[in-house]
């Protein structure tokens, strides 16, 4: 389990159709083999160590259903430790199982160092994503600012402009999303009494 704020950004050392290898910095100290960690919101397992990177297995499954496939040597992606039990949960509940990759849209820059993103909205978290309400983006944790039939938005404030990836990301680029745990069960729920159509 996660919280969806970012702890750092880690370096992509490699990337190929099986694996991920990541400079996480102090991050990696902390982790061994086995542990969970989160990259752009997806829960990995480190499967090795070696000179100070992490490196992942990840299956044609996972890289087919989140953006770990678009990563170059050399791109940021949003790291995260996983949570304790007892730690804060100062973001919301997220799991690390993406719901669905989308593109952004754009991101409008404003005064004061903050920004407005707008991502596409895809059919699969229909229902699942209102204003107000908490969506994770890459991992991070974010409200929703609005939302439409669509496509949504969410404000970023300056510290997740330069802490996050985000404030490197363009219009065109795939962001992982995941639904806000509890919303995706309350959806299930009122769906399987047939409270509301799937």
């Amino acid at each position: 389990m996660f919280t969806g704020l970012i702890t750092h950004t880690a370096r992509v050392a490699s990337v190929d159709f099986r694996s991920i290898a990541l400079s996480a910095g102090r991050a990696a100290g902390r982790l061994k083999i086995g542990s969970s960690y989160a990259v752009n919101g997806v829960c990995l397992t480190v499967a090795r160590k070696r000179a100070g990177l992490l490196v992942f297995d990840v299956s044609a499954e996972t890289f087919s259903r989140t953006n770990l496939g678009d990563l170059a040597r050399g791109e940021s992606v949003n790291g995260e430790l996983p949570l304790k039990l007892g730690d804060r949960l100062g973001g919301h509940l997220v799991s690390g199982h993406i719901d669905a990759c989308a593109p952004i849209l754009e991101i409008e820059r404003l005064r004061g160092g903050f920004a407005r993103l707008r991502v596409g909205l895809p059919d699969a978290l229909r229902g699942l994503v209102a204003e107000k309400g908490s969506v994770a983006v890459d991992g991070v944790s974010l409200t929703v600012s609005a939302a439409w039939d669509g496509f949504f938005e969410a404000a970023l404030i300056p510290e997740t402009l330069s802490a996050t990836n985000l404030g490197a990301r363009r219009a065109g680029q795939r962001v992982n999303l995941e639904a806000d745990l509890i919303g995706r069960y309350v959806l299930s729920i009122l769906e399987s009494r047939g409270q509301i159509r799937a």
